[in-house]
């Protein structure tokens, strides 16, 4: 490994402190800085598929500094920069064990004007290290609503695994490291039109119009019940969606359904006989039982229409540049259009926590049960260890035979810290 990459290494790994490097007397004004770290160690078994598999087993380990700059000019302004580095090593030939569903993409993301990432090292085939700037914005905070200016992360949806109408870098429900969205270049304006309902213009911008967004959405709530009506364009398409969620006793329930007019005829069909109608939806809820300190039930169904419709049509579908492109940029969280997914998590000490998460593929069966457990080490650290278990038709000469089957069996640690 060359000397420039040690560097890089050594550079990530290093103990910075978190503190507040100034505010005035009354703290009216201040600069900090926030830090993180992250180390990830992936060690997968993948099915006997020697196209997608070149080597059953691999190891992937991950690296992560960030440092997050937070200034408070005054009370109706603040801004934010955040610089992170990251490197990964692959284990050699790995293939898709190593780069599947658990990894976050390296792909560029999408609503940039300017990527800002950069490499810095590489080494051909099992090592690659890089820097970007993730978050540059300012923030205003007028009485009657609030302005954000720049690179910022931008949520929409009410699912907790899967959304319909976030179209900003949403997470994969199996990514070991979803913990920052990846920010988008945006410009977003609300305006509270009542103590209960506000409405919200965002523009999410790229290298050209035609890969660029604006969205217009309206929310509020009454009682226990909230809902958003959101429209506009995602890159070339038209979209229509509404969420909402709501306290159904002791339970929460949500819901989020999109309609999305896209240019080009969807292979698989659409909705209403139209080709180009394009539907996603998500609906779910989850309910904390009266068990020891409270166990939680967590269930969701999604359904994306720009999935396949066959897992065996997958690996042929993404040689598409169009669908390799939808589904790097997240429009389906998954491969194909229906998946189930549930979740039980409970605090077995004040620093143990474990949760046992079940995804499963309703079309052909297949799936994936995840228990992890989660140790606080002390208030600014955290081990995290998970498990991968998959099981379905395994792949066959590349071809994938169902959804979960080429899922690699895996084991993951990641401490976290954060100072």
């Amino acid at each position: 490994m060359p000397v420039a990459c040690l560097f890089v290494l050594a550079t990530l790994v290093l103990p910075v402190p978190a503190f507040e490097i100034w505010s005035d007397e009354d703290r009216r004004q201040s600069v900090a800085l926030d830090v993180a770290g992250k180390f990830t160690s992936l060690l997968s078994r993948g099915p006997d598929d020697p196209i997608l598999f070149p080597e059953r087993s691999s190891e992937t380990s991950l690296l992560r500094l960030r440092l997050d700059l937070n200034v408070k000019h005054n009370d109706w302004m603040n801004s934010e920069i955040a610089y992170e580095q990251r490197a990964r090593w692959i284990s050699e030939a790995a293939g898709f064990g190593a780069t599947g569903r658990f990894l976050p993409a390296e792909a560029e993301a999408p609503f940039r004007l300017t990527q800002l990432d950069w490499q810095l090292c590489e080494e051909p085939g099992d090592f690659v290290a890089r820097h970007e700037v993730d978050r540059a914005l300012v923030a205003l905070h007028p009485e009657w609503g609030e302005v954000t200016m720049g690179r910022q992360a931008i949520g929409l949806g009410r699912g907790v695994l899967f959304s319909a109408v976030d179209i900003f870098n949403p997470f994969s429900p199996l990514e070991v490291d979803r913990e920052w969205r990846r920010g988008v270049d945006a410009v977003r304006a609300e305006y509270r039109v009542s103590q209960t309902s506000s409405v919200e213009v965002i523009g999410a911008f790229a290298e050209t119009w035609e890969k660029s967004a604006l969205l217009g959405r309206f929310r509020g709530y009454v009682g226990n019940v909230d809902a958003s009506l959101i429209t506009g364009k995602r890159g070339q398409d038209f979209m229509l969606g509404v969420t909402t969620s709501a306290a159904v006793g002791d339970a929460e329930i949500h819901g989020e359904l999109a309609i999305f007019d896209t240019p080009e005829p969807q292979p698989d069909g659409g909705w209403f006989g139209d080709d180009h109608l394009v539907g996603k939806a998500v609906a779910g809820g989850s309910y904390t039982f009266d068990i020891g300190k409270g166990l939680t039930l967590l269930g969701e169904y999604h359904y994306c229409g720009f999935g396949v419709k066959d897992a065996s049509d997958a690996t042929a579908r993404l040689t598409d540049r169009t669908f390799r492109e939808r589904f790097l940029r997240g429009d389906t969280q998954v491969l194909g259009r229906h998946a189930m997914a549930t979740q039980l998590s409970y605090p077995l000490t004040d620093a143990l926590d474990g949760s046992f998460m079940v995804l499963q593929s309703p079309v052909d069966g297949s799936g994936v049960v995840s228990p992890s457990i989660r140790w606080d080490l002390a208030e600014d650290m955290s081990l995290i260890a998970s498990a991968f278990i998959p099981w379905g038709d395994e792949p066959a000469a590349g071809q994938l035979d169902s959804e979960y089957g080429a899922t690699p069996m895996s084991f993951v640690v990641q401490l976290n810290v954060y100072r």
